[in-house]
């Protein structure tokens, strides 16, 4: 799915938009009612880790309803005349862990009620784009070029449009906002983000733990542990205190210059991430880590470059 800063982007692609108001709309989605969004002002653009927050008002000003006393109608009108079966967003996990970063999404998306901000999460090949729709780049598993549906088309009275796919939506009272765990904010709590990473467990399971690495995605993670020369199932216990600055410091850079690359129009050239050798031509191996009971995410690593630090054998030295 996209990552911190592929969502940065998008969220950049929405800006020019806040001000205008809604003339009409489409899309697939079945979660919720695009025609809520009929004659709505966008107000604000706001990015949070991976998540994307618009938020509407009514376009007639103080005297006309808000967003929110419109959704919530409309809302508790269907709930009175039938079941909520399917018409909201789920996600099953068995056995929920902490670290999860999707049921961390999930459980909060669940505890908050309707709202005037429409929240948007990514799924995988999810994108935003502004006045043009996405294009097959390649022939599906059927043999068909069929261009991506989008999931919500919002064409504004400016004559611009935005398109969203493969992403799921959900209102919500507020932006979920922790910028001291955002990894691409300024407001990022660096001493926050050690204490997690000196925690008993494997350091690549504290790497996607959004509560205080908000934004950092598998591939972040695959290319800062082969960076910083850590192996993935490392305890971070076990890790020197110049071993776990260091990568915190490749986490930091990598996501700030992987985000102005994409603003570039550049793309990512991994080093690590979907490769069979390492940059020094040493095979690499790959395998399926996640704490038990939870989601597991694809890694690889370089046994070479990335030797495993195993308990009674604690890194003392600084990472050359």
């Amino acid at each position: 799915m996209p990552e911190g800063p592929s969502v940065r982007k998008f969220q950049l692609l929405t800006s020019p938009f806040v001000g205008q108001v809604v003339a009409k709309v489409g899309g697939s989605s079945q979660k919720i009612n695009v025609n809520d969004l009929n004659a709505l002002r966008l107000q604000d653009s706001q990015v949070h880790g991976k998540n994307l927050y618009l938020a509407f008002a009514a376009a007639e000003g103080p005297s006309g309803p808000t967003a929110e006393e419109t959704v919530l109608q409309k809302e508790a009108a269907a709930a009175a005349g039938s079941p909520v079966q399917g018409g909201q967003e789920q996600v099953c996990a068995p056995h929920p862990h902490p670290q999860d970063e999707e049921l961390q999404e999930l459980q909060h998306s669940r505890s908050e009620g309707p709202g005037n901000w429409l929240r948007f999460h990514f799924g995988l090949f999810g994108s935003v784009q502004a006045n043009k729709f996405s294009r097959a780049n390649r022939a599906n598993k059927r043999g068909d070029w069929k261009d991506p549906v989008p999931r919500l088309i919002l064409h504004f009275e400016s004559g611009g449009f935005l398109a969203f796919y493969n992403c799921r939506m959900r209102w919500c009272s507020s932006p979920r906002a922790d910028p001291a765990s955002d990894i691409l904010s300024v407001e990022f709590h660096r001493g926050q983000a050690l204490d997690a990473l000196r925690a008993p467990n494997p350091i690549c399971y504290t790497l996607l733990d959004q509560r205080y690495f908000s934004g950092l995605g598998n591939i972040i993670k695959n290319e800062i542990l082969y960076l910083a020369k850590i192996h993935p199932l490392t305890q971070g216990s076990l890790l020197a205190p110049s071993d776990l600055e260091r990568l915190l410091d490749c986490a930091l850079q990598f996501s700030s210059n992987w985000l102005q690359h994409k603003l570039r129009g550049q793309g990512l050239h991994p080093q690590i991430y979907q490769r069979e050798q390492c940059p020094l031509g040493h095979p690499v191996m790959k395998g399926t880590f996640g704490p038990q009971g939870g989601f597991k995410r694809l890694t690889w690593w370089c046994p070479q470059c990335q030797p495993e630090v195993l308990p009674g054998e604690r890194d003392t030295s600084s990472v050359t």
